[in-house]
């Protein structure tokens, strides 16, 4: 018959901490900002090489899971690192209908947060924004190859 099992995982919080520490004419301009999560119950973090010329696809997104697709509503943190200390990484956020560009210098990161919907490419004009589930994101480099560390957080 039909054997079906519970899942032995206990979901967590996850805490993001973004520390910034400087002094400028002896004066401390310090900063520290968390974020904290609660319900995550799956991670995923890889390490992609994006070759020169080439499109990757970092994540996928939409309403069941398929390889290397998640649950866009399930998502709650992105998190993308360019560990390279020359190249600068273009990443395409793309929604069903826009995409938009960012650029992650060497050594950089993007973070993203979701607490309904991965919201993040506007489509119509800048004054009056209309914010989409992303659908994809990617990298891309014409003119060196470089290390992307990717971290999802869903629950």
């Amino acid at each position: 018959g039909l054997r079906i099992m519970a899942s032995t995982i206990s979901a967590g919080t996850l805490t993001v901490t973004v520390s910034e520490s400087i002094s400028l004419n002896g004066s401390t301009m310090d900063a520290t900002n968390s974020l904290t999560i609660g319900s995550i119950n799956e991670i995923s973090q890889r390490i992609v090489t994006v070759d020169v010329g080439a499109l990757r696809t970092l994540f996928e997104f939409g309403t069941v899971i398929a390889p290397g697709k998640f649950i866009v509503a399930n998502v709650k943190y992105i998190r993308i690192t360019n560990k390279d200390d020359n190249a600068v990484a273009g990443i395409n956020l793309a929604s069903a209908a826009s995409n938009c560009w960012v650029a992650i210098n060497p050594m950089q990161t993007l973070m993203m947060s979701a607490q309904s919907g991965l919201e993040g490419v506007a489509s119509a004009v800048v004054g009056s924004p209309a914010l989409a589930d992303l659908t994809k994101i990617t990298g891309f480099n014409q003119l060196l190859p470089f290390d992307l560390d990717c971290y999802i957080a869903l629950t």
